[in-house]
């Protein structure tokens, strides 16, 4: 994510922000320029940005809901007169227009399922009880969210029962959008389909039988060695899913360096201590986008070591796993022709 600058006053902001921290200007996120402009008419704000102060993006031209795309996707939202339910969903909320940012930068479809019966896109966003357990996954274009999910002692508890070393309300939803792209990109192309399964596995497999064995058995030994976490080596469509949610991560954690102006050193042998300028950084080269990876996440561990906190990038990406990233990256690059996953966005 990079960062934003006011029109009127050119003070730096972020991607959240609905007034200027300098001169007090309303601002919204216009989805259409990709950037924050001021906000003259109270009006065009998004119906949730009005009435709750809970977005900060232009309503969608045309939309007699009021709602901007983001909000708009949103199916079924949690009963809000519960205060600690809205708390939860301006959470999910605020991490799902993170997550659209992203798929519009790399020019993925985003279509609502109001708009297109086939292939559109909602989001329900659901609180369980102990005798009707919601369980976060994807079905058809409808992504469910268990909104235990945005409370950090829940994920947390979560996590560590989980042997996770990485659990997040955008890491969900990143992982979910992949079955929703598996499902667009990859399920009815039978060349794709067979380089998919090169890689990650033939998805025909009984995934009950899979998910029976893992939580049985657990992930194999040497699961670092083929997959990005444990619970990609329970079926290939998790492998999938996995593994695109990491190149969202990618993407959006090199844009805030390339925003910053991050300068690092190559962490490989054959590089090591060359300078890695961030804002140089282009997505379509994919060994440049890896290479920057590495040093920016070394970077970010060192740091959180220096602070006495675990390791805010607790993976290691293997030769295997890279070779999945490029699929995930070429197949980005092929669907939205040979222009970079990235777009190029005014400062």
């Amino acid at each position: 994510m990079r960062l934003f600058t006011c029109e009127n006053c050119d003070q730096t902001l972020y991607f959240e922000n609905s007034r200027c921290v300098n001169c007090g200007e309303a601002e919204a996120f216009s989805p259409s320029a990709a950037r924050l402009v001021l906000l003259r008419d109270a009006s065009l704000l998004c119906r949730n940005g009005r009435e709750r102060e809970a977005c900060n993006w232009l309503a969608e031209p045309g939309d007699k809901s009021g709602y901007c795309r983001s909000c708009a996707l949103s199916e079924v939202i949690p009963d809000l007169t519960d205060q600690a339910n809205e708390q939860a969903w301006r959470r999910i909320e605020g991490a799902k227009r993170r997550l659209l940012y992203t798929l519009d930068s790399l020019q993925l479809p985003v279509v609502s399922r109001a708009a297109s019966e086939a292939g559109g896109l909602g989001f329900r966003f659901l609180k369980g009880s102990e005798d009707e357990p919601v369980m976060t996954g994807h079905d058809e274009g409808v992504i469910t969210l268990n909104i235990d999910e945005a409370d950090f002692a829940f994920r947390e508890n979560m996590r560590e029962k989980m042997g996770e070393g990485y659990r997040t309300v955008l890491g969900h939803l990143r992982h979910e959008i992949g079955h929703y792209y598996w499902d667009r990109l990859v399920r009815d192309d039978a060349k794709l389909l067979g380089e998919f399964r090169a890689r990650f596995g033939d998805e025909r497999a009984s995934y009950e039988d899979a998910v029976a064995r893992h939580y049985e058995a657990g992930a194999p030994a040497n699961w670092g060695e083929l997959f990005i976490s444990a619970y990609a080596s329970m079926h290939p469509w998790e492998d999938w899913a996995e593994t695109w949610a990491h190149y969202l991560h990618m993407v959006d954690t090199l844009e805030t360096a390339r925003s910053h102006g991050l300068t690092v050193r190559a962490p490989a042998p054959d590089r090591a201590g060359e300078r890695i300028v961030t804002d140089r950084l282009t997505s379509i080269d994919f060994e440049a986008l890896t290479t920057g990876w590495s040093a920016v996440t070394l970077a970010l561990n060192s740091l959180n070591r220096s602070m006495g906190m675990k390791d805010a990038y607790p993976f290691v990406v293997s030769p295997k796993v890279l070779d999945k990233l490029r699929f995930v990256h070429e197949l980005i690059l092929r669907q939205r022709g040979s222009r970079a996953p990235g777009v190029e966005r005014a400062a």
